[in-house]
């Protein structure tokens, strides 16, 4: 298949208005706030003005939102943002959740596949990278095999409670 965003198995689109209680759920997940920057919930109103006000174009808002479906069943199982836009140096970040129950299937290998080929070819990029938590083993596999490399650590970047964590960085090179 050589549709852009979409292959077999998975289709990348945006956010939708009926997305709105997923993306209550997933930001409001507290055990997923140590993988970012969240810090606070986030209602309803607010997720309602994401959806209706993002443009959707990674030039003008300099981040987009994709949500992960799985073609058979129609069933949003996750979301995958690129993010810190930079179209002078032509790179991004990377930010990507599968749903728990969804998770070690090999969905999110192909989403970041899929993504690689749309910033690259389409896009024009450079680069890609993600910071993931030295405790987020499962997500440094996935970058692993996706083909990223460990590009850097990030010493005491986060933190979490009283302590600090490392970070590290990867990067995939066009």
């Amino acid at each position: 298949m050589n549709k852009l965003l979409e292959n077999r198995i998975i289709r990348l689109r945006a956010p939708e208005p009926e997305d709105l209680e997923l993306l209550y759920k997933w930001e409001n997940d507290t055990s997923m706030w140590e993988q970012g920057n969240a810090n606070a919930p986030y209602s309803r109103f607010s997720l309602r003005q994401y959806l209706t006000e993002s443009k959707q174009d990674l030039f003008v808002d300099r981040q987009m939102r994709l949500m992960v479906v799985l073609k058979e069943l129609g069933e949003v199982i996750g979301m995958v943002d690129l993010y810190d836009f930079d179209p002078f140096h032509r790179r991004a970040g990377v930010g990507i959740l599968i749903d728990e129950e969804h998770r070690k299937k090999g969905y999110g290998v192909q989403v970041l596949e899929m993504l690689e080929e749309y910033a690259f070819e389409f896009i024009a990029l450079h680069q890609l990278y993600a910071f993931v938590p030295e405790r987020n083993r499962a997500s440094m596999q996935l970058f692993k095999k996706a083909g990223y490399t460990p590009a850097a650590t990030l010493h005491e970047w986060l933190l979490r409670g009283e302590r600090y964590e490392n970070v590290q960085v990867w990067q995939k090179i066009k």
